[in-house]
């Protein structure tokens, strides 16, 4: 697919559509004529998203969700297919982030992102897989991390989260092969939103939503397992996962000491 062509009659769905990275790619799928169900906890915003592009609206469909409630997540996704049709590309992007010094250990924060993070990509494959290999077509999109390669200073909760949606993916994406279900990974690096501004750090290679949603959908129809960008980072924490782990922590402890 080039960025040009006509996608009329696609449906996607994409959780955590409200803001970020699901936002500017509900809008991106939109302006190339695909049908897109927004779907986030916060109703209001996701109507948003249509009303500040009214040239769109007919293709931008808000579906209000709690992707932690296994129950909701499959009453939402059979009222898009029952609603707008059979979904095409499902992106599971709902995502939650703190940081979290040594100092502020926090069993809570850890279970409030692997509920969101992992268990809500959990939710969301258990509400789409036994439909979409019963028709033997469909694809499912997992928005983990560059941060899933290797675990990093004051991220533990949020990397372990998806390390785990990551290792997941890996797991499952074998046991898929000849299904006619593709199911692939998005691992983005730092991208501007209300998230990473939380972030007391210099974070390199700063990209905005747009340009994560344009890469995105530059290869949203490949064949390959994962999408990752900014490519210069990604393959910098890819070489950084050969690492020995003594070379590693000599690394990583220079990120932490004062």
């Amino acid at each position: 697919m080039t960025e040009t062509d006509p996608q009329h009659g696609r449906i996607a769905m994409i959780t955590g559509a409200s803001a970020g990275i699901g936002r500017a790619l509900a809008v991106r799928l939109a302006e190339d004529g695909w049908s897109v169900a927004l779907c986030s906890r916060r109703e209001e915003a996701l109507r948003e998203v249509a009303a500040e592009h009214p040239a769109l609206a007919d293709r931008l469909h808000a579906y209000p969700v709690d992707v932690t409630d296994a129950a909701e997540s499959a009453a939402v996704f059979r009222a898009v297919e029952e609603e707008l049709g059979e979904v095409d590309t499902l992106v599971l992007n709902a995502g939650d982030y703190d940081p979290m010094p040594l100092d502020d250990f926090d069993p809570e924060l850890f279970r409030r992102l692997i509920e969101v993070n992992f268990l809500g990509a959990v939710n969301g494959l258990h509400a789409a897989l036994p439909l979409m290999r019963e028709r033997r077509r469909g694809q499912i999109l997992l928005n983990a991390s560059l941060s899933a390669y290797r675990g990093l200073p004051q991220a533990a909760p949020y990397g372990a989260s998806k390390a785990a949606v990551l290792n997941m993916a890996e797991a499952l994406r074998p046991a898929l092969a000849g299904s006619g279900v593709s199911l692939r990974v998005i691992n983005p690096g730092f991208v501007k939103t209300r998230l990473t501004e939380k972030n007391r750090f210099r974070m390199p290679q700063l990209i905005t939503p747009e340009q994560a949603a344009a890469y995105i959908h530059r290869e949203i129809d490949a064949a390959g397992f994962e999408i990752f960008f900014p490519k210069r980072f990604g393959w910098t924490l890819k070489l950084l996962r050969l690492l020995p782990y003594r070379w590693f922590f000599s690394l990583t402890r220079r990120m932490v000491q004062p």
